[in-house]
């Protein structure tokens, strides 16, 4: 999954930024709200966590805009302002969830997962699909409620993404947007090959191959 994390903090920004990376999401980290805006009109994030305080535009700003312009990417605010009515500003400009600074990383994680699988609109508290159930802690996929399989941190970002859109047809660079960063080289031609090493330890029947189109992973039950 990619987030665009909005913060203008030279410490914060990046800490956060790779903190989230060590949890298995791709981050690109904008630090001003023009950028951010651009960037946040992009069809490539599947959440913003957002500051209010920026500098160039303000975050209600940024995030007034998107809703204006009918793009309703999950968003967070982050941000120092604590007061009620700062907060009701927010949820009317469009936010989906509030937190306050100071935070533990490991409250935002929690909410980030809430908000995503509420997107998504993935009713369980796991992630479980297709006889499938992805353990996020421990960046491992239970298979038949057996067999456990220990992911690599690309196998990991792969298949929280197809699970979390099953029955989508995914092109190549679709899943390129959605599991690398603008820091990462990539190349969609090793799509192919981790989808070939989940195959093997999912079963190649889950993800499907469309010739010329991209990937489907099906709900086997």
């Amino acid at each position: 999954m990619r987030i665009l994390l909005v913060e203008d903090d030279p410490v914060l920004g990046p800490d956060l930024s790779k903190a989230l990376s060590q949890e298995g999401y791709a981050v690109d980290l904008a630090d001003n709200g023009i950028d951010a805006e651009a960037l946040g009109d992009e069809d490539i994030y599947d959440l913003v966590v957002l500051d209010l305080g920026l500098p160039l535009r303000p975050g209600l700003d940024v995030l007034r805009n998107w809703r204006g312009r009918h793009n309703n990417i999950p968003t967070l605010i982050l941000t120092a302002r604590s007061a009620w009515q700062e907060k009701i500003d927010g949820f009317d400009a469009g936010a989906d969830d509030y937190l306050a600074k100071p935070f533990h990383t490991e409250e935002l994680l929690a909410r980030m997962t809430a908000l995503l699988r509420r997107a998504k609109q993935v009713p369980n508290t796991v992630l479980e699909t297709s006889g499938l159930v992805l353990d996020e802690k421990t960046q491992s996929v239970i298979v038949e409620g057996d067999s456990r399989y220990e992911l690599t941190g690309m196998e990991y970002k792969l298949l929280r993404y197809l699970m979390h859109n099953p029955g989508r047809l995914l092109s190549k660079l679709q899943i390129v947007e959605h599991i690398y960063d603008d820091s990462t080289e990539n190349d969609s031609n090793v799509v192919e090959a981790y989808i070939k090493m989940l195959r093997k330890k999912i079963g190649k029947e889950r993800i499907q191959t469309k010739r010329g189109q991209g990937y489907l992973f099906v709900n086997t039950l």
